[in-house]
């Protein structure tokens, strides 16, 4: 890639202005951030947005008839279109706002409930998330039907010839995610929606650690539900989105009672508003819906054309000069993979360099990630995960470098 011309079209530089906690000394250092993939960093331009939200539009949505009511849900309805429109869904109404990925995929496993029974069989992939495992769990302890895992291989790839193996008339679900949290493998959605319909199981795909580096066509994908959190793509915690075609969120019970999401209720019969309203009881999360919109828009305006192939350059450089340190093994060698690197070093406990680089004012995460089974899989406790986002740089990998190695001399 020429440098010249790269700089030309991303000046890594002037975004860092964008983001104030980048400022930030931690023990006296600069703050290197790379723990992206458990929570981006929120830019200015978003911040502004929530103070604007509270400083002059507070109030509840929907129901209000005065000025200040109306203004705000015209700002949350038109969150909801930014993201209809980012994510090309087909209608306004298939977005449902949530409280993050989770809080989306318990609505799903819960309205499945009514949908299966002991003879069905759920898939999920060995790369997942807790998130993306206990939820269905819980589904097939409800209703007796089997959970059937698809394999990984040592690079942290699916086996997809395992998978096809997997696919019968009895699979009714199908879960994966689009990208690993844990290894940054990027899994082949497209050919897994494709095989599951073929045998007419509907597939949820967990888009929480690829919604901040891609930018995913829910309609070309023909994913049947797609869920991901603001608080990966520079906006605020407690609010992310599901997306779901409307024939299956018109055939799912709601997930919760309560105020917004009704249409008449008596005491003999409550009877249910229609979509999106049938799935967010309740006073929702405007602000942070109001935000996910800004950030939205944050994004769109860097690119994600810019975006991808910067952090691409990012994960290239950052394993090259890892990868130079000896006794340093890098799980997840997917040759379809996005900026994440998890590490060990021989002999080392994770916890003890994520320790010793947070003293040089390195943020990385340490731990299971909450996959364990991936790390049961290796026969490892955890690992170091340092994950790259589109406001960090080469000097900053040079830093992490150069702290892995302090660290491996201190413990060693």
């Amino acid at each position: 890639m020429n440098n010249t011309i790269e700089h030309i079209k991303f000046n890594v530089d002037k975004i860092r202005e964008d983001f104030p906690i980048l400022n930030r000394k931690i023990n006296g250092k600069p703050l290197i951030y790379f723990d992206n993939a458990a929570t981006s960093q929120t830019p200015k331009q978003v911040i502004d947005v929530i103070v604007d939200y509270y400083s002059n539009y507070n109030a509840n949505i929907h129901r209000g008839v005065h000025t200040l009511s109306q203004e705000a849900t015209d700002l949350y309805e038109g969150a909801r279109l930014k993201l209809q429109n980012h994510f090309n869904a087909k209608h306004s109404y298939e977005i449902i706002l949530t409280s993050g990925t989770t809080h989306g995929l318990n609505l799903v496993a819960n309205g499945f409930s009514n949908l299966l029974d002991k003879n069905d069989e759920v898939l999920v992939s060995a790369l997942e998330h807790h998130s993306n495992i206990v939820p269905w769990q819980m589904l097939c302890e409800r209703t007796g039907a089997t959970l059937r895992v698809i394999p990984m291989n040592q690079e942290g790839e699916l086996i997809m010839s395992d998978y096809e193996g997997l696919l019968s008339e009895n699979t009714k679900l199908v879960f994966v995610n689009h990208i690993s949290n844990a290894l940054g493998t990027i899994n082949p959605i497209q050919d897994i929606i494709s095989k599951a319909h073929e045998v007419g199981a509907a597939v949820v795909v967990d888009g929480a650690q690829s919604c901040p580096h891609i930018k995913p066509d829910l309609q070309a994908l023909d994913v049947d539900f797609y869920v991901c959190g603001a608080h990966k793509m520079c906006g605020p915690t407690g609010v992310g989105m599901l997306y779901g075609k409307k024939e299956w969120l018109e055939k799912l019970p709601p997930y919760q009672g309560g105020g917004e999401m009704i249409d008449q209720v008596t005491f003999e019969k409550t009877t249910y508003a229609g979509l999106p309203h049938k799935f967010e009881a309740g006073t929702p999360n405007i602000c942070g819906g109001i935000a996910f919109g800004a950030a939205i828009d944050y994004m769109n305006d860097i690119g994600f054309d810019r975006i991808a192939p910067y952090e691409q350059e990012l994960l290239e450089y950052a394993t090259n000069q890892l990868s130079q340190i000896e006794g340093l093994k890098i799980y997840g060698t997917a040759k379809n993979k996005t900026s994440v690197i998890s590490f060990n070093i021989e002999g080392v406990h994770p916890y003890d360099i994520g320790t010793i680089l947070d003293k040089m004012g390195i943020a990385v995460r340490t731990g299971h990630h909450c996959a364990q089974p991936i790390m049961d899989y290796y026969k490892i406790p955890g690992t170091v995960r340092a994950s790259f986002a589109f406001y960090n740089t080469k000097a900053e990998i040079d830093a992490l470098v150069a702290g892995v190695k302090k660290a491996k001399m201190m413990l060693s």
